[in-house]
C-alpha cells in the first residue's frame, strides 16, 4: 500500500511501541548493511540498547568478521588473509566464488588464468559460480551437505595415510591405526602442529566413510 515517509515512520513506531507495552522487546531485530554514521552510531550502537533488544547484526557477521574465523581458529590469526595464487598448483574454491565476491577480486580474476595453465581449479558449490564455469572439476553438493564432504574427505586422509606427517604427526610405532569404524588409543599418536585429532577421529570421522 503506497504510503508516505510520515506515515511509514508513525507505523514502524506504533509496532515498537506496542512491543514495549507488552513487555516484548526483543521481538523487535534491527539488521543493517554497510557501514554509515547513522547506522552504524544511532540506529545500530544506540537505538536497540535504549529500546532493550539484544537482537542487533551488522553485516559483518557474515562478511568481515566471518572470513577473520577461518585463519582464527586455524592459524590462530584473527585478520584478514590473502592467498599465493601466483604460486598456487591446486586451487579448492570451496563454498564461495572468489571471481565475483571476496576482498581480492582483481587479484584472484588476474591469477585464474595461469592457475588453470599450470594446475588444476577444483569447485564445491550447489551453484553453477563464475569459478565453477571455469574449473576442472565441479562438486555440486546439496546446500548444507560441506560438513558431509569434508568428513568423508578427512576419513579418507586418514585411513588411507594421506595427511602430512610433517605437520600432523603420526603413530609411534609407524603402524596407521586409523581404521574404518575402530577407536584409536591417544597415546599412539605422537601429534605435533594438530591438536586432537584422535580424539575427533574417534568422536567424529571413524564412520564417516564416502
Amino acid at each position: 500500500v503506497p504510503m508516505t515517509w510520515d506515515e511509514a515512520l508513525d507505523t514502524l513506531a506504533d509496532k515498537m511501541m506496542e512491543l514495549r507495552k507488552n513487555n516484548e522487546p526483543e521481538k523487535l531485530m534491527y539488521m543493517r548493511g554497510r557501514y554509515s554514521p547513522t547506522s552504524t552510531d544511532l540506529l545500530y550502537g544506540t537505538l536497540p540498547k535504549i529500546f532493550g533488544t539484544p537482537n542487533y547484526h551488522s553485516h559483518s557477521a557474515i562478511c568481515a568478521e566471518a572470513e577473520k574465523m577461518g585463519p582464527g581458529y586455524t592459524q590462530g590469526f584473527f585478520g584478514y588473509r590473502d592467498y599465493d595464487l601466483a604460486k598456487t598448483k591446486c586451487l579448492v574454491v570451496w563454498g564461495c566464488d572468489p571471481l565475483s565476491s571476496n576482498r581480492q577480486v582483481p587479484n584472484a580474476i588476474a591469477k585464474f588464468s595461469d592457475i588453470l595453465d599450470r594446475g588444476t581449479v577444483i569447485a564445491v558449490d550447489p551453484r553453477m559460480s563464475a569459478s565453477v564455469a571455469k574449473a576442472n572439476e565441479w562438486l555440486p553438493i546439496k546446500p548444507g551437505e560441506d560438513g558431509a564432504l569434508a568428513a568423508g574427505i578427512a576419513h579418507v586422509l586418514l585411513t588411507e595415510g594421506l595427511w602430512s606427517k610433517e605437520f600432523v604427526g603420526s603413530f609411534k610405532d609407524g603402524k596407521n591405526l586409523f581404521k574404518t569404524g575402530a577407536t584409536v588409543d591417544e597415546t599412539a599418536f605422537a601429534e605435533k602442529q594438530t591438536h586432537g585429532i584422535v580424539k575427533f577421529w574417534n568422536i567424529e570421522l571413524k564412520d564417516r566413510t564416502p
